[in-house]
């Protein structure tokens, strides 16, 4: 098989022997994966997606609408994916796409998701969603989607990934006063950031908040009562002629083992919540993992304009996010 992911959601032991659920796989499944790429953004991984086909693909949602729009994935039969109904149905439901036929298509299978949350050095602000919008001192993920936290901070809490040109504008507003601000493509950067005190605020996930409490820094959460979230979930390629591997590794990646690895080896939550035990736990508890009023306020990522029609001009398309976006950060 031959498979596209992100770093650290597929490991085989190279950076550590004891982070290792590639090579099990191939030991109990006699299934042999010939090509392992990884990527650390979804810009890379449709920049490969564009080099060659590959049977599995670990997408999150705006590359899988455009995967699902170009037919470069096929569905999947929930049926034949044994830890299906372990998985939470509002994350199944994510990419199952109506149909006109007796039932609606499914073509992912969801594996890790996660939520962004602003953090402050409570030595130095008191936490203020607009000024951590509009701040210098404040270092935002490089997507356009951020633009959908921008949304929450300065509308009025309406779905922050149909986004009118009206609200858009707005949202690029409170984005745009500050001229100086950091984009981070690693994480690694926020941390160093807080560390070295160049930052009041950031745009994180609450695992890093939680690795820079552990360091001892005074971050905090700044509470807001919407923040986005994304689901990375495992596509199966259009192309692949046979599919008993492909459903094999599905299966794998669904069950608590291989979830549970992947979640605390990477930081987000695991799609499984079965897998919220042993090493796993500490990331689960800190993404309040199988709390559904947690989830309730996670407005998870779609690609714009969602379910809302960019083209009768209700709706801003994601075009016209990443044109915005790319003039911001330019």
């Amino acid at each position: 098989m031959q498979i596209l992911t992100y770093r650290g959601y597929a490991e085989y032991g190279g950076v550590s022997p004891k982070v290792n659920w590639v090579g099990s796989f191939e030991k109990e499944t006699g299934c042999r994966i010939a090509k392992l790429d990884t990527v650390q953004t979804a810009e890379e991984m449709a920049g490969k997606l564009k080099e060659r086909p590959y049977d599995l693909v670990s997408a999150g949602p705006v590359l899988a609408g455009d995967l699902i729009a170009a037919k470069q994935v096929q569905p999947i039969d929930p049926a034949k994916v044994s830890g299906w109904e372990d998985i939470d149905e509002r994350f199944r439901d994510m990419l199952t796409v109506p149909d006109s036929g007796t039932s609606d298509k499914v073509y992912g299978v969801p594996y890790l998701w996660g939520y962004h949350e602003f953090i402050y050095d409570s030595t130095k602000v008191r936490g203020d969603l607009k000024e951590a919008l509009s701040s210098e001192r404040t270092a935002l993920k490089d997507s356009p989607l951020t633009i959908a936290d921008a949304a929450l901070a300065a509308g009025d809490g309406e779905k922050p990934f149909e986004l009118s040109k009206d609200r858009l504008d707005q949202a690029m507003a409170l984005l745009e006063a500050a001229k100086e601000r950091t984009y981070w493509t690693s994480p690694i950067d926020l941390v160093k950031g807080f560390a070295t005190g160049s930052l009041d605020y950031a745009q994180a996930t609450p695992y890093y908040r939680l690795l820079l409490q552990k360091a001892g820094k005074p971050v905090k959460t700044l509470h807001t009562r919407e923040t986005t979230g994304w689901v990375d979930s495992w596509m199966l390629g259009a192309g692949v002629p046979d599919t008993t591997c492909a459903y094999r590794w599905l299966n794998w990646v669904t069950a608590p083992n291989a979830q549970r690895d992947a979640a605390a080896w990477v930081g987000l939550a695991p799609a499984n919540d079965k897998a919220c035990k042993g090493r796993a736990k500490a990331i689960c508890d800190v993404y309040e993992a199988g709390k559904p009023k947690r989830i309730d306020r996670v407005a998870f990522a779609v690609r714009p304009p969602g379910g809302c029609r960019a083209q009768d001009g209700e709706c801003t398309d994601y075009a016209a996010w990443s044109d915005r976006w790319q003039l911001l950060v330019k």
